[in-house]
């Protein structure tokens, strides 16, 4: 796989970071729209999301999307779905449990991350990236177990919402695998947008199958809806499918953990979420050891 690194220029970073910004607020715009089922917030959010880029992608991209492989084409499909999965999973985790929580378990992706490296990469793990991995595996079950018995009002099941969000964590994991492939010859335009087709086609099949309406709820979900399809979809993971291609998936994936930081003060300030002592220390394991997981690969990548 080509290597971009040479090409990073400081637009690159801005692009990144202010991403990375735009997904913190998605829990809190998730928490504020907990009036509709979680499979309606994701069918909107993408269908909003895939309308938008719709008209660019028919005016400026056609003949770029037109001209792709079939091979191409079945990774977008794939890409697309698992994301799709991604957003049932992640938006219906923020009804169980609380915003710090969900956040953290769905950054844990670097972790899978080298799990996929080593089955399809055939990259073996270092003794250390093991070691950090299982102490984020016990750092993630202290963390469900410490809002199983915390007294925050984020939701009626605390464990379901964990697994979800480690779920989406998986989900997520495969998509930015994908992209990271894909994204070496294809522009950020031909890539996005089918891949949002495809995502907000999942959805929405995930509701029919579930059938969970789509119509009648308050103006102001659908708003909210709006609002996620731009800041956290667009702004946000438009602006990790643009980065991916200059950094490899598991540095996208150490990135992302700014994610639960950003999300953690954002709940605090509008819902007034204290994580417990337990929680606080679970999170700062889980973050240093995704951290130590992946820091000795990087260190040396670049001797």
């Amino acid at each position: 796989m080509p290597n971009h690194d040479q090409h990073r220029g400081l637009g690159v970073y801005l692009i990144l970071g202010g991403g990375l910004l735009a997904i913190s607020i998605s829990a809190i715009l998730i928490r504020y729209a907990g009036s509709a089922p979680g499979e309606a917030v994701a069918v909107w959010r993408t269908i909003f999301a895939a309308g938008m880029l719709l008209p660019f992608a028919v005016t400026k991209g056609r003949r770029e999307i037109l001209s792709l492989s079939a091979r191409e084409i079945i990774l977008i499909i794939v890409s697309g779905a698992f994301l799709g999965f991604h957003f049932v999973t992640w938006i219906s985790s923020l009804y169980h449990t609380n915003v710090a929580s969900a956040s953290t378990l769905v950054s844990l992706s670097p972790i899978f991350l080298a799990i996929l490296g080593f089955l399809i990469l055939k990259e073996r793990p270092r003794r250390i990236e093991l070691m950090a991995i299982g102490v984020a595996t016990l750092g993630t079950v202290a963390l469900s177990m410490a809002d199983s018995s915390s007294g925050i009002e984020a939701g009626s099941n605390p464990m379901l919402g964990n697994s979800l969000a480690l779920a989406a964590a998986g989900f997520v994991s495969v998509y930015i695998l994908i992209g990271r492939h894909v994204r070496q010859k294809r522009s950020w335009l031909a890539y996005v947008a089918p891949l949002y087709v495809v995502t907000a086609l999942t959805t929405l099949s995930i509701a029919f199958l579930r059938d969970v309406p789509l119509l009648g709820y308050d103006y102001s979900i659908y708003l909210l809806c709006l609002s996620m399809a731009v800041i956290p979809q667009l702004m946000g993971h438009g602006a990790l499918n643009y980065a991916v291609r200059f950094f490899p998936a598991a540095t996208i994936g150490i990135a992302s953990l700014v994610e639960p930081v950003g999300a953690s003060l954002l709940a605090f300030a509008f819902f007034g979420e204290v994580p417990t002592l337990i929680a606080s220390v679970a999170i700062l394991v889980i973050l240093i050891s995704v951290g130590l997981a992946l820091k000795p690969e990087r260190i040396e990548s670049n001797t």
